[in-house]
């Protein structure tokens, strides 16, 4: 069972002193006043969640000394700061976020059935064409001879290649919602619609109105129209596709809060389908994102400063003037203060390397583990070739049976690495027995938990964000520029890209006259005696 409890930032400091009980009842009888007031004021709510499954992707890793070596066995209640905070701001944000994906979802749809739409009308037309003169007044139409009859032909092909090339192009899966329009192929789209209206309107009221008797004209007239579709469509070819080819630009993705960087090379994109290729890329290029690292620094950070206090010696009733040259003396103080104390680099040091060397000693241990677990399913299969097919154990049965002796090993090295959220017990048996299946060595088994891998290597719940904001000065629809600068936002960190124009390059051509390089080399046939 867990247990939650929410202390504010002094009776907290104050609970970790064990000096005077008199000072402690006071610290309490004061943190009962500040809490009576500032619960009038903000709300909030503390979720606790269970160390296997973290809460939206950010989990905050506890010490080593209250973590439990068996995943899901035990649960220890640790009294303190909560794991998790939500204040009523986030959820309205989050119930925002689940209400935006719901219209993406219906904008996606709406898109896909306009589409629909507008292909039915544009492979119809050519077909209506042809089909209206005879049951309007087929009386009146003159014979089709045998060149008319070829065009009937020439028409089917071209109609069905023109099917095989939109379905290509344009019903592909989405990879992305986009917050605006794709500009290009909206502009296709309308030039579509237009093209198909002249047409119409055209037939409307040279044919239409005339009855007219030429119905080899008449299929011409359709086979044009057939043929313009197809022109059509190899220009969206090179609007789409192969416009965006040749890079012109660099730009450099950091991610904000362990600063990975990656660089790529693109053409000429807007920045919301820019963005959009910098997030396919992010989950194959950069490891996966782990706040648990994140919180050394933010804990020395918090010890460092807890000892300094600051005084107001003019009070609240000083004047505007007495209150600033307090603030900047107060600051002078805090400045003072921070370089007699600052002994945080040796800290550092020590705590980095004491760090090193028990991911070494731990690795040690998790290898050998590891390779005795390796060596005993070999052995296995050795008396499984002998025994009876009955008695023979698939690979997940046979994972189960020696995962015990790797598991202490196994938790004890994530734990140190700080990537125990990132893993499961249920993942790490899958892939034993993926290994077993695949009869892989021990190396190949640990190499997705000693070095950290690409986002995509990891579980859905451990990094997918439903949702992606992007945050840009230009419009989103505008193209890439040398200079810009734009955001991707998701709930636990930021990406922030950086566009850079790729550099003209100009080679210049040096003639070297082969006959520059060729020598004589003169020998003396008298040698001295």
């Amino acid at each position: 069972m867990d247990t939650e409890s929410t202390y504010s930032g002094y009776s907290y400091y104050s609970g970790r002193s064990r000096g005077s009980h008199r000072h402690g009842e006071r610290s309490r009888d004061r943190h009962k006043s500040r809490s009576k007031e500032s619960s009038r004021s903000e709300k909030s709510v503390t979720i606790n969640a269970p160390p296997a499954e973290p809460l939206l992707g950010d989990q905050s890793v506890r010490e080593e000394e209250v973590q439990d070596d068996n995943w899901g066995e035990t649960t220890t209640a640790v009294t303190g700061t909560s794991e998790h905070s939500l204040s009523q701001e986030d959820i309205v944000r989050i119930s925002k976020d689940l209400d935006n994906s719901v219209g993406l979802d219906c904008k996606r749809y709406l898109n896909v059935a306009l589409s629909v739409i507008l292909g039915l009308v544009v492979f119809l037309t050519p077909l209506a064409f042809l089909i209206l003169p005879h049951l309007l007044w087929p009386d009146r139409l003159r014979a089709c001879g045998t060149a008319c009859e070829g065009l009937f032909i020439s028409v089917a092909f071209k109609l069905l290649i023109l099917l095989l090339a939109v379905w290509a192009l344009f019903f592909r899966p989405p990879r992305a919602g986009l917050p605006r329009i794709f500009v290009f192929r909206a502009l296709l789209a309308t030039l579509v619609l237009l093209f198909v209206l002249s047409y119409w309107l055209f037939y409307g009221v040279r044919i239409l109105d005339s009855q007219d008797e030429d119905y080899q004209g008449i299929v011409q007239y359709a086979v044009s129209l057939v043929d313009a579709l197809l022109f059509i469509h190899y220009l969206a070819i090179v609007l789409l596709e192969l416009r965006q080819l040749q890079p012109f630009f660099s730009l450099c993705v950091t991610r904000s809060t362990d600063g990975a960087t990656q660089h790529y090379n693109l053409g000429q994109l807007s920045i919301q389908r820019a963005a959009v290729v910098i997030l396919e890329n992010y989950y194959k290029d950069f490891p996966v994102h782990n706040p648990a690292m994140l919180t050394a620094s933010k804990s020395r950070a918090a010890k460092h400063l807890a000892g300094l206090k600051v005084y107001n010696v003019d009070g609240p009733g000083g004047n505007n003037a007495a209150a600033g040259i307090a603030q900047s003396q107060s600051r002078a103080m805090i400045a003072a203060a921070a370089r007699r104390r600052d002994s945080s680099h040796n800290e550092l040091y020590y705590e980095d390397a004491e760090h090193e060397r028990r991911v070494r000693k731990r690795r040690a241990r998790l290898v050998v583990a590891v390779e005795e677990a390796f060596t005993h399913i070999r052995r296995m299969q050795e008396e499984e070739q002998k025994a009876a097919p009955s008695d023979v154990m698939d690979p997940r049965e046979a994972a189960q049976a020696i995962f015990p002796s790797m598991a202490r090993a196994l938790q004890k090295y994530l734990r140190t690495t700080r990537q125990q959220h990132l893993h499961s017990m249920e993942s790490i048996q899958q892939h034993l027995a993926f290994c077993i299946t695949n009869n892989m060595t021990p190396k190949a088994f640990l190499e997705s938990y000693l070095t950290t891998g690409p986002t995509l290597q990891y579980g859905k719940d451990r990094w997918l964000a439903r949702q992606w904001t992007l945050i840009s000065e230009a419009s989103v629809t505008s193209g890439l520029k040398d200079g810009a600068v734009f955001l991707l936002k998701c709930i636990d960190f930021s990406l922030v890209v950086t566009t850079k124009k790729i550099p003209y390059i100009q080679l210049a051509e040096e003639f070297i006259d082969p006959k520059s390089h060729k020598f004589v080399l003169r020998l003396q046939s008298e040698t001295s005696v």
